[in-house]
C-alpha cells in the first residue's frame, strides 16, 4: 500500500532551485507554494506584477497535495448558517465567490487545455438519519434563495438507502496537482520565480519588506502569506482565531461498478465518496474520521476504521493507496482572505478553508490579486480576515482557547511533559503513529520525529 497521495505518486517531483541572493525588485513575495500561492503568482504575473513564491518544502505537496480535491461551492451545509449569521448580503458574496472560482477553474481547463482528469459532477450532502433531515431541507432553501444549483433527493446512487440529501448540479472532481503543475510551468516559462526548499524565518520592517530565510534575504514591496496556517501573524492573534483539523483518506479497488456524484455525509463520522481515475482503473476514494489535531489517539485506528466501513458496503479488492491531511479552520466557519490586519500595510493572508480549499483557494487568488493592484472586489467584504461577528464565532472562540489553555497546562504536569515541545508557543507535543510525526495540540504545528517542521506556524524545530 502506497502511503504517498495518489496525486503526488502519479506525477513527477518538481526540483525548483533554492533561493540564493535575489537581485532585482520584487513587487509581491508569496510565502507557500500551494493551490493559493500558485494561483495567485499566475494571477498576479497576468497583471503584471514581478512575484517570487517562496516554499519551505516542494510545492503542491501540502494540503494540495492531501486533498480529496472536489471542486465545488457545496461547502457542507454551509448556506443556511451564513444567511443566519452574516445576513443574505454578505451569504451572497460567498456564493457568487466560490460560483465564479469554479467558473473560471472550468474555463482555464478548457481554454489551457489541461489534462487533469476533470469531471463534471452532481455533489451531494447526504443523511441517514430523520435528525437531520430539516437541516438538510433548510440548506436546498438557503441555497436556491442565493441563486445556487440545489435540489432535494432521497435517491443517489450510494450502495445504502439516504433518508434525503441536498444536491448541487455542474460540480467538480480532478487531480489538483496535474492542473497545478501546468501553472507553475507557465510561472516560470520567462522568469525562474519559485525557489524550492526555502523556509520562511521572519518578515522585516513596515514597507518595504525584508523576507528573512534559512536560504538567504530578499526584498519586497508587498507580501502574501498562503503557508496554510499563518507563519507570521503580526499581531492578528491568527492562533487564537483559528485550529486545525486531521481527516484520512483510502483509495479503494471495489469489484461492484462504481457510482457517478460526490458525496458527503452531516452526522460524524464524516463519510466523503468520490471516484478516483487511475492508470490501473477507476477507484473509490473514502475519506473522513477527522479530529482536532493532536486529539486523535493511536491515529492508526482511523484508517482501520474508514477500511472496516468500506468492506462493510462494498467488495474490497484493495487499498492501493492511503493518506491523511490537515486543515485549518476559522472559528466563524468562513476564511480569512485580505489585509493580515486593518494595520498591517502591504501584507496579505489567506487562511482557514474549512476543508474546501480547492474553489476557496482560487477566490483568495481572485481577491488578493485584485487588492494588490488596487482594485475592488465584490467579494472581499466576507472574508476579510478583520472582521468580528459575535453571533458567528464567540462560542467556537471561548471553546478552542479554553481547550489550548488546558492541553497547555496538562500537557506540562501530566506524563506528556517528557515529551518534546512545539517551537511556536511552547505546548507539549503528541506522538502521531500512523504518520510518523509529532502534532501539536494547541495550533496543529507537526514535525518530523527529527524534529524538521512539517506544518505551521512553527517555523523551527522542536525543543527536546
Amino acid at each position: 500500500m502506497q502511503t504517498q497521495p495518489y496525486w503526488i505518486q502519479s506525477t513527477e517531483s518538481t526540483h525548483y532551485p533554492t533561493l540564493k541572493e535575489h537581485e532585482g525588485d520584487i513587487d509581491v513575495a508569496i510565502i507557500g507554494g500551494g493551490m493559493v500561492g500558485i494561483t495567485t503568482a499566475y494571477l498576479l504575473k497576468e497583471k503584471g506584477f514581478r512575484v517570487v513564491v517562496l516554499e519551505a518544502r516542494r510545492i503542491l505537496e501540502g494540503a494540495t497535495g492531501h486533498t480529496t480535491a472536489k471542486v465545488t461551492l457545496q461547502h457542507d451545509l454551509i448556506y443556511n448558517t451564513l444567511i443566519k449569521n452574516f445576513g443574505q448580503f454578505q451569504a451572497q458574496q460567498y456564493a457568487d465567490a466560490n460560483q465564479k472560482a469554479l467558473d473560471q477553474m472550468k474555463k482555464w481547463i478548457e481554454e489551457k487545455n489541461i489534462q487533469c482528469d476533470f469531471s463534471s459532477q452532481t455533489s451531494y450532502v447526504y443523511t441517514e438519519q430523520e435528525t437531520y433531515l430539516t437541516q438538510i431541507e433548510e440548506e436546498v432553501k438557503a441555497a436556491q434563495i442565493l441563486g445556487l444549483p440545489a435540489f432535494y433527493t432521497d435517491n443517489t446512487e450510494l450502495p445504502f438507502p439516504i433518508k434525503g440529501a441536498v444536491g448541487f448540479k455542474e460540480q467538480g472532481q480532478f487531480h489538483p496537482r496535474k492542473y497545478l503543475l501546468h501553472f507553475g510551468q507557465e510561472i516560470v516559462e520567462q522568469d525562474p520565480c519559485i525557489f524550492e526548499n526555502t523556509r520562511v524565518l521572519d518578515i522585516k520592517g513596515d514597507g518595504p519588506y525584508t523576507i528573512v530565510t534559512d536560504q538567504g534575504e530578499l526584498k519586497t514591496k508587498k507580501v502574501i502569506i498562503a503557508s496554510h496556517f499563518p507563519i507570521y501573524d503580526g499581531g492578528g492573534f491568527y492562533f487564537t482565531r483559528m485550529y486545525t483539523e486531521r481527516s484520512y483518506a483510502i483509495a479503494v479497488q471495489i469489484e461492484e461498478s462504481l457510482f457517478q456524484g460526490m458525496y458527503i455525509n452531516v452526522e460524524k463520522p464524516t463519510r466523503s465518496f468520490r471516484t478516483l481515475p487511475t492508470e490501473q482503473g477507476e477507484l473509490l476514494l473514502l475519506g473522513g474520521n477527522g479530529h482536532k489535531t493532536g486529539y486523535g489517539g493511536n491515529t492508526e485506528k482511523h484508517y482501520t476504521n474508514l477500511e472496516e466501513y468500506a468492506r462493510q458496503i462494498y467488495t474490497v479488492q484493495s487499498i492501493p493507496f492511503r493518506w491523511s491531511t490537515q486543515d485549518c479552520m476559522t472559528v466563524d466557519q468562513v476564511p480569512y482572505i485580505g489585509p493580515l490586519t486593518s494595520k498591517t500595510k502591504d501584507i496579505y493572508v489567506a487562511t482557514g478553508f474549512k476543508k474546501w480549499g480547492m474553489t476557496t483557494s482560487t477566490v483568495a487568488g481572485m481577491i488578493l490579486s485584485d487588492l494588490i493592484a488596487e482594485k475592488k472586489n465584490p467579494y472581499s467584504d466576507i472574508f476579510s480576515p478583520s472582521r468580528w461577528n459575535p453571533k458567528a464565532g464567540v462560542k467556537e472562540f471561548l471553546r478552542q482557547n479554553t481547550e489550548v489553555a488546558q492541553e497547555f497546562i496538562t500537557g506540562k504536569l501530566s506524563a506528556k511533559a517528557k515529551n518534546p515541545t512545539c517551537s511556536h508557543l511552547g505546548c507539549q507535543l503528541i506522538q502521531n503513529e500512523a504518520e510518523e510525526s509529532w502534532d501539536c495540540p494547541c495550533h496543529g504545528s507537526r514535525f518530523e520525529l527529527d524534529g524538521e517542521v512539517i506544518e505551521g506556524p512553527a517555523i523551527k524545530k522542536f525543543k527536546e
